[in-house]
């Protein structure tokens, strides 16, 4: 919702976003989410994509995280009950080295993973306008598979770091 006078407040205050203008009232202004410093209605445009944007972001971020936290745990689960279930170290399929690397590796890679998505959150994913199947399906390709398979060479690299130095 857009407005700039007195009779546009109630909307503006009721509207998922209500934009007022500058030039409007203080009524309106107080009203709206935003306020259009420039009066220019067809900021609204720009306002709907970079709303889309962090959208966008929102779900791509979260789409690795899950992905990323459902592939450590295949990762390290494995490794940490091999020893108290020996049927389980068939499923070792990194072959960590001991369940203490296992879990240390998983920290390590989720701190530095972390640190990683900080860039990629700031800046954001780049709006294109496609329909809503086809950012799905590039979301979970991207994002998703990659935040599968990503953890798994993480973790592995620093599990050989780990033992290399002897750390554990």
């Amino acid at each position: 919702m857009t407005g700039d006078g007195t009779n546009d407040a109630p909307a503006l205050a009721q509207a998922d976003v209500g934009v007022a203008m500058q030039s409007g009232t203080q009524a309106a202004k107080e009203a709206g989410n935003l306020v259009d410093l420039d009066s220019d209605p067809t900021k609204l445009i720009e306002i709907v994509e970079t709303g889309k944007q962090m959208l966008i972001t929102r779900g791509a971020l979260t789409t690795f995280s899950v992905a990323n936290d459902v592939a450590k745990y295949f990762a390290i689960i494995p490794a940490m009950f091999a020893v108290a279930l020996p049927p389980l170290k068939a499923l070792n399929i990194l072959q960590l080295t001991t369940p203490e690397s296992a879990v240390l590796s998983a920290v390590i890679f989720n701190a530095l993973i972390i640190v990683a998505l900080i860039p990629l959150s700031l800046r954001g994913v780049k709006y294109r306008a496609v329909g809503a199947a086809a950012l799905l399906r590039r979301n979970l390709l991207l994002y998703g598979v990659g935040g599968v398979i990503l953890p798994f060479i993480g973790i592995k690299a620093v599990d050989i770091v780990i033992t290399h130095l002897h750390l554990i």
